[in-house]
């Protein structure tokens, strides 16, 4: 029986995606592995994915308003020194022309990728807080996922009430996101549940424990101590086999 064809370009774009994300986890000292699991969670490495209920878009799903910021407070140190001084006095101040060009970056794999790796250390300072400890990646993936102040809500609920339908405490958020927050069936999820969902996709057990060396954030982030770039190869080379070579 021959093997489906496919399309070249679904393969040169994935490994474009990738490679992306290898290099963002190398500059900004965010787990290779963490980024790339959460790329593939938000847009299945579409890059240019964009979210029917909501204003997300690129590779991970950024908001319009959690893109605008992200690069306000970290363009500079990327590259985007010219959006980030454009934003400076606030995205309304920006222009209508120059913020449809700076939310259109959300398209380009390299920009999403050092955004969201970014976003992931700030995201573990906020939730510091909340969780007295550093955040493993399934705590900061509900952050990315939910905002900061989403994820602590959630968290702290999951704590005290797992079972707790998240629709009940996050409404927003579930009527943006049905297929998470519901069943197949309709049925809503409790809090355990979605942090179980998600933590298997993490590679986390459902209790949420995070193992000694399951830290999203390594305590050496220098570039040269991390192999990011050898292990998007590797990535790249098992999902491109995969779709079919």
């Amino acid at each position: 029986m021959q093997a489906e064809a496919i399309d070249p370009a679904r393969r040169t774009a994935t490994a474009t995606a990738v490679a992306a994300v290898g290099r963002a986890a190398a500059r900004t000292g965010v787990d290779f592995s963490y980024l790339l699991t959460q790329a593939k969670l938000e847009s299945g490495l579409a890059t240019t994915a964009r979210a029917a209920t909501s204003s997300a878009r690129g590779l991970f799903q950024f908001t319009a308003g959690t893109w605008l910021e992200t690069v306000r407070r970290h363009g500079a140190d990327h590259g985007l020194g010219w959006a980030a001084q454009a934003l400076a006095g606030g995205a309304a101040n920006a222009g209508a022309t120059v913020r449809a060009t700076i939310l259109a970056l959300r398209d380009d794999p390299e920009a999403s990728a050092l955004m969201a790796g970014e976003l992931a250390r700030d995201n573990d300072a906020a939730l510091g807080g909340v969780l007295g400890r550093a955040a493993g990646p399934t705590e900061l993936y509900l952050a990315h996922f939910l905002g900061p102040a989403g994820a602590g809500k959630f968290l702290s609920a999951l704590a005290t009430a797992p079972q707790t339908a998240a629709a009940t405490l996050l409404p927003a958020a579930a009527a943006a996101n049905r297929g998470v927050f519901f069943a197949a069936d309709g049925a809503p999820r409790s809090l355990a549940e979605i942090h179980a969902r998600f933590a298997a996709k993490f590679g986390e057990g459902a209790g949420g424990a995070t193992p000694a060396s399951g830290n999203a954030l390594p305590e050496n982030t220098a570039p040269a101590a991390i192999d990011a770039p050898a292990a998007a190869a590797r990535a790249a080379y098992l999902l491109l086999a995969e779709l079919g070579g």
